[in-house]
């Protein structure tokens, strides 16, 4: 199917669905479905962000300024998965809870303000690795995953983003704090704030892919390929040990292996 035959076939689904509610979190996909379903049904649509301990400070804020620029209308949410006792337990069903929580909060929201669907942004990369998520989104009636039902990839959606001019074309790839801490060991917002605050410290160091993995007294820190030999450099090392050391981590330590998605799924009996 060519490029532009998924954008017809996406445009058109959201038609369908008459009036939507995006689940937008300002990442690379979520801000695609959000200008698609601007152009789709135009004031019949708006995003919204749900504001948890999960979502880092400087994503809430690019959210507000992506959903500007698109000129999609924009609410915040309050919520908090912490609430559930199954979600901070941290199995391999973590992230089936959260979508359950966080999409059926914003359901709920959407149908008191009058919109018939929520929309959410898996592609069909994420048919490829481990991802509960998407069982909650099919178990939920009035949940969509239109970019998944055309088809589109996430190297389509950072093309088609870029010919949009969106700013998040060539994002690098997020994900929810909660993903970074390891299974078995209960999230906390404190353990959340640890994840968040190293990854804003390393990042002073290197612009591209970060993720700080949380295994209870030790960080390990992924990165690209290209910025490893950056963050082994003994006075970048020194600093970010330190800093790591001050958010109550023991020991830091540079995977080698470099940046991966999904790389705490690899401790799981598929």
């Amino acid at each position: 199917m060519s490029l532009d035959t998924k954008i017809t076939k996406l445009l058109e689904l959201i038609k369908e669905c008459g009036s939507v509610v995006v689940a937008f979190s300002g990442g690379v996909d979520s801000t695609f479905l959000a200008a698609a379903a601007a152009r789709a049904v135009g004031d019949k649509a708006i995003a919204v962000t749900a504001c948890s301990e999960t979502l880092p400070e400087s994503e809430r804020s690019e959210a507000i300024e992506f959903a500007d620029n698109i000129g999609i209308k924009h609410q915040l949410l309050n919520i908090s998965e912490l609430e559930s006792t199954d979600f901070v337990a941290n199995d391999a069903k973590r992230c089936y809870y959260c979508k359950k929580q966080r999409l059926g909060a914003i359901a709920v929201w959407g149908k008191a303000q009058g919109y018939e669907w929520v929309l959410e942004g898996s592609n069909a990369d994420d048919t490829s690795d481990y991802r509960p998520g998407l069982q909650a989104v099919e178990e939920m009636a009035g949940v969509r995953s239109p970019l998944l039902e055309a088809g589109l990839t996430k190297a389509e959606i950072r093309e088609i983003s870029q010919q949009w001019g969106l700013p998040t074309w060539d994002k690098p790839s997020a994900a929810c704090l909660s993903s970074r801490i390891v299974y078995g060991l209960p999230v906390t917002a404190e353990r959340l704030k640890q994840v968040e605050f190293a990854e804003a410290f390393v990042r002073k160091f290197c612009s591209n892919q970060i993720r700080v993995r949380h295994h209870g007294n030790m960080a390990r820190i992924e990165v690209s390929s290209q910025d490893i030999p950056v963050l082994a450099q003994p006075n970048t090392a020194a600093a970010i040990t330190s800093e790591l050391k001050k958010l109550g981590f023991t020991f830091v330590v540079l995977d080698l292996q470099g940046y991966r998605t999904g790389s705490m799924n690899e401790v799981l009996n598929k």
